[in-house]
């Protein structure tokens, strides 16, 4: 907690307010310096020139840049520094990606399982949940397919060896996800969801566990930074897995929904 016996320390920032535009990470550093306990004298760049001119005497790049004590400690990602805050790397591989969109249509399933049937831990919750990530997996490919497709053949054997297949992939898994959602056809979307979902799978493990390649996974798009492997596998098995299971179901060799 910020000690309120002692007088506020003091910063200066100069940040771009313009009528068509207000800088968000202007914005982000004064928030972060009144959080941090900072009295901030908020100086506004009105004026592309003035803009310029603070730049040009200031011999900086780019705004905002914030002052502290006279000096200056730079702009947002500095003083995040300064303050002992962690900048996040874009360019760095993270799962979060995959955890949080997993995260996201499990509670989804379980909320549409509690609107159905007032329990949201049932088996169709668990197939739900699976239908739901193949259709959301798919939309994220599906915002550019181009720049998946070219990611994907890195690694799957059967876009190497069929190019189209790269453009096709995201297509199936999404008509299959739709479809097992739906409770409908599953004369096609058992097929399809246990095609993609092998070639995927051996592709993947190969890449990985085999040639020990490091490559980034196109599984939620071309543009992700989640490195390949044991969760990209999942994304696979866990399409092989509902197809084995849906089959199963409407073969009657188990008990469970028809979806």
């Amino acid at each position: 907690m910020l000690d309120r016996t002692q007088p506020p320390r003091k910063a200066a920032i100069y940040r771009m307010v313009m009528p068509g535009h207000t800088c968000p990470y202007g914005l982000k550093a004064k928030y972060l310096l009144e959080r941090s306990g900072y009295e901030v004298e908020d100086h506004h760049l009105t004026t592309r020139e003035e803009t310029d001119a603070f730049k040009k005497e200031h011999e900086v790049a780019t705004t905002p840049q914030i002052f502290i004590g006279g000096d200056r400690v730079g702009g947002h990602d500095d003083l995040r520094r300064f303050l002992g805050k962690k900048v996040a790397d874009p360019k760095a591989t993270t799962y979060r990606p995959v955890a949080v969109l997993f995260a996201m249509t499990a509670l989804t399933a379980m909320a549409a399982s509690y609107a159905v049937g007032g329990n949201p831990f049932t088996v169709r919750a668990a197939e739900w949940f699976i239908a739901f990530s193949m259709v959301v997996l798919s939309l994220l490919k599906l915002q550019n397919v181009e720049s998946f497709a070219t990611m994907f053949l890195n690694y799957d054997l059967l876009a190497k060896r069929w190019v189209p297949y790269g453009y096709v992939y995201p297509y199936a898994e999404g008509l299959a996800g739709i479809l097992m959602v739906a409770g409908a056809l599953n004369w096609i979307s058992i097929p399809v969801a246990l095609f993609i979902g092998t070639v995927g799978a051996v592709s993947v493990f190969k890449a990985v566990y085999i040639d020990r390649r490091e490559l980034k996974c196109a599984c939620v798009g071309g543009a992700s930074n989640v490195p390949l492997g044991f969760i990209s596998l999942t994304e696979n098995l866990m399409m092989v897995g509902m197809a084995l299971w849906m089959a199963a179901v409407s073969f009657g060799i188990v008990a469970g929904h028809a979806m």
